[in-house]
């Protein structure tokens, strides 16, 4: 276990900030800057079931999944000061369409090697869209 004393916890802004990066390699289709954002434990919740980090990244085989996106009512719960729990609004639009589809989503980071990585993230869609 890494000894966590003497380090700041993250603030909002900076989990939010590295969220918004793999939202921008969703709308890129940058598969690299996904694959670096992912722990290699990673574990995503999805309406469509589990996922790993090879089925995140691997999404991105065709093209950008994602034509744009916001983030709103980001909470951030920080359980150690290497691990936060961020939790958020996302509006979308995918490539192709003009329908905006909503989630709230929670994403787990965590400190690793001073390096901060996405570990689990679970998607609930906005009822009745």
């Amino acid at each position: 276990m890494q000894n966590t004393e003497n380090k700041p916890s993250p603030t909002l802004d900076e989990i939010l900030s590295l969220e918004k990066q793999v939202w921008d390699a969703l709308v890129e289709g940058d598969a690299q800057a996904d694959r670096a954002l992912l722990g290699p434990d990673f574990l995503g919740v999805y309406p469509t079931g589990f996922a790993n980090r090879d089925d995140h990244v691997g999404q991105f085989a065709d093209a950008p999944t994602m034509a744009k996106y916001d983030l709103s009512e980001a909470k951030l719960r920080v359980l150690t000061s290497d691990i936060v729990l961020l939790s958020y609004r996302a509006d979308y639009q995918r490539p192709g369409s003009d329908i905006t589809q909503t989630m709230f989503i929670s994403s787990l980071w965590e400190r690793r090697n001073d390096v901060w990585i996405n570990s689990f993230s679970q998607d609930t869609p906005l009822e009745g869209q």
